[in-house]
């Protein structure tokens, strides 16, 4: 497809700097509402990004980001002069999220998809008690931690990094299991995954100990029972520079000091 002008929806985050850049694009390359464009644009950082990607994936436009944020490691830079020209050779990568299915203490199912990750955390001053498994085999019943989570391999540089987590490369087809401040087993280091399981985390005593999920931006609190497993059935096209491809961004990300 042959990107023009008035095909595209640019997406802004409210920062100063992401609405000037916004009111320079549009007034160089025009605006065209969500339903009816050929591509979304967001402008922004990450949080912009995921943003876009939770408000847009299920329109099935491809998403192309420019930085005007802090980190932005899913955006290419922001350059307004021959972006047409740019968004016409980009290159595309397709994502598949995570669906998290939540069980309150009380109960109540809640639904949520995440393109990082999902992350179990404790609420209060008490240690998380945290059994794990895996299609249906219990292969840890009891980890005593701040938390636990889950990371897609394009997610694996954020949160799961920070926590010690393994950078996953996009092809790897594997999910990455990451402690967070586990107490015991002291050893237990996380596990790497197949993308095609099913994982599910029960929290030992959530009256005592209670625990919250997050997948994304989507917290539920006091959960008794999280279950996560990739959706193939939902995907979403993110489009970038092939000098700035997000393929080689995490691999370079491995070999940083």
């Amino acid at each position: 497809m042959t990107y023009a002008k008035g095909t595209i929806h640019f997406h802004a985050a409210a920062s100063e700097e992401a609405q000037d850049a916004l009111s320079t694009l549009i007034s160089l390359y025009g605006q065209c509402g969500p339903d009816e464009a050929d591509v979304i644009v967001a402008l922004g950082g990450d949080g912009t990004m995921l943003e876009a990607l939770h408000n847009f994936y299920q329109s099935g436009k491809p998403i192309y980001g420019m930085n005007r944020g802090s980190v932005g490691f899913m955006m290419n830079p922001y350059r307004a002069e021959n972006f047409l020209e740019r968004l016409n050779k980009a290159q595309s990568v397709t994502l598949h999220p995570l669906r998290m299915r939540a069980t309150t203490k009380d109960g109540k199912e809640i639904d949520a998809i995440a393109f990082n990750e999902v992350s179990l955390l404790r609420e209060e001053r008490h240690a998380a008690k945290i059994s794990v498994t895996v299609d249906n085999i219990e292969r840890l019943p009891e980890l005593v931690c701040d938390g636990i989570l889950v990371s897609t391999p394009a997610g694996s540089t954020a949160y799961n990094l920070s926590a010690h987590g393994p950078i996953l490369p996009l092809s790897a087809n594997v999910l990455a299991v990451t402690p967070i401040s586990a107490f015991r087993p002291r050893r237990w280091k996380g596990a790497l995954l197949p993308s095609h399981v099913s994982i599910k985390f029960v929290v030992k005593d959530p009256v005592a100990r209670p625990v919250s999920a997050t997948a994304d931006s989507t917290e539920v609190r006091d959960v008794a029972c999280v279950e996560v497993r990739e959706s193939k059935s939902l995907s979403v096209t993110l489009m970038f520079d092939p000098d700035h491809n997000l393929e080689e961004r995490i691999l370079k990300e491995q070999f940083l000091p």
